[in-house]
């Protein structure tokens, strides 16, 4: 009896022990700590990545801002007669969108790295997905309006002067281009698209891949003309690119003395002129390059089974640098340095033909070595070559005055 009542209070405190060890087992702090330190914690490990996926939205947003406002500060100081004439009015205008696209669509994504909820809000998403569409086709139309113009003034001369392409045309076109996609890409706002949070979360977009038939036809509406500006674009070019060698050939061709060479080449020579198609070409060539994946993957999701929302991703990327290239072919192909890279291309030529040449070439190439404006000059002055009918046969006295002009 008296060791049963000795025992009790070590079974009392093995009782006590136990209901301590499940309760603490049973709480959630006993292997994860407290709640706070918990969410400490995740917040520190979350940190890194966000500040990593921050970086590229960072970047590109400097880049583009600070490439675009030195572009048009390059643009603005040009000489008066660039200044006046239409195709820099829309290089000009494609540098102001560029750096416009910029500032408003990243702010938006480095937001959105911030707070993931931000792109959450049906206002916030439908907003940031008519910047991508606007900014998208509008600079497709703009480089576009560009090689038309440079088709018209080299091609169809007589058309150029008919219709007065000059700045205030330029500007007028450009003003309807902005109306025009501004109310196309305004439709998903008015119903006939939803515009959805894509599966990476960090940009909004037309809902490429729904069934039902108007927000399909829209995107298809939306592809097709992507489309057809990319196809005009390289068409013009190819149009443009094909009469300078054309006439470049028939001049080389014709009947030419050794007086008449220098006037020749002067009057279809000009470094402005092949600065201008310096710039159209390397413009199209990046917007082309980075708006077409983009296009490709408008067709895929809409005609193709497969879903790829890495692809996506890469595609609405790789449009986001478009950008940031843009202004540095206006800054690198200013006048000055391109004057200093067709000087330095003529004293490697004068220096290639010191040997003696033959003598077919006797009669046409020492002019073009010894003057020193000859090459500082090419493709001079298609416009008012091509504005006289074919048959006009040009002299010395003509050329000279052309050039004088």
């Amino acid at each position: 009896m008296h060791s049963q009542i000795h025992n009790r209070p070590k079974e009392l405190s093995l009782i006590n022990t136990s209901l301590w060890v499940h309760v603490a087992m049973e709480s959630p702090n006993f292997t994860h700590g407290p709640a706070a330190s918990n969410e400490t914690l995740a917040q520190q490990a979350r940190a890194p990545s966000v500040e990593t996926g921050m970086a590229l939205p960072m970047f590109m947003f400097a880049g583009g801002a600070i490439g675009n406002l030195i572009a048009i500060i390059v643009l603005s100081v040009s000489r008066q007669e660039r200044k006046s004439s239409a195709f820099y009015t829309l290089v000009c205008g494609l540098a102001v969108t560029d750096l416009l696209g910029t500032c408003l669509a990243s702010p938006l994504t480095i937001a959105n790295y911030l707070d993931q909820r931000v792109l959450t809000y049906p206002q916030v998403c439908e907003f940031h997905s008519f910047l991508l569409l606007f900014f998208g086709v509008t600079g497709l139309s703009i480089i576009c309006a560009m090689a038309a113009e440079r088709y018209l003034a080299i091609c169809c001369p007589y058309a150029y002067q008919r219709w007065g392409v000059d700045r205030r045309f330029a500007q007028r076109f450009l003003f309807l281009i902005y109306i025009n996609h501004i109310f196309f890409c305004c439709l998903p706002m008015m119903g006939m698209a939803r515009s959805v949070l894509q599966p990476s979360r960090t940009w909004c977009f037309i809902d490429w891949r729904t069934e039902e038939p108007v927000p399909a036809a829209y995107s298809v509406l939306y592809g097709v003309v992507s489309l057809l500006l990319i196809l005009g674009t390289i068409v013009l070019n190819l149009a443009v690119c094909g009469a300078l060698l054309l006439m470049r050939r028939r001049t080389v061709q014709g009947p030419v003395t050794r007086a008449s060479v220098r006037q020749r080449w002067r009057a279809l020579s000009s470094a402005a002129e092949t600065q201008m198609i310096a710039v159209l070409v390397m413009t199209s060539a990046v917007v082309l390059a980075c708006s077409a994946p983009l296009v490709v993957r408008m067709f895929a999701n809409r005609f193709m089974l497969k879903y790829d929302p890495t692809a996506d991703l890469a595609a609405i990327r790789i449009a986001s640098v478009n950008p940031i290239l843009d202004p540095w072919i206006y800054i690198l192909l200013r006048r000055s340095l391109f004057r200093r890279l067709i000087s330095l291309s003529r004293h490697g030529s004068s220096t290639h033909s010191s040997s003696p040449p033959s003598p077919q070439t006797n009669l046409f190439y020492p002019q073009l070595m010894t003057d020193g404006t000859v090459f500082a000059q090419l493709m001079c002055s298609a416009n008012v070559i091509t504005q006289l009918p074919a048959a006009v046969k040009f002299t010395p006295y003509d050329a000279e005055s052309l050039c004088q002009t």
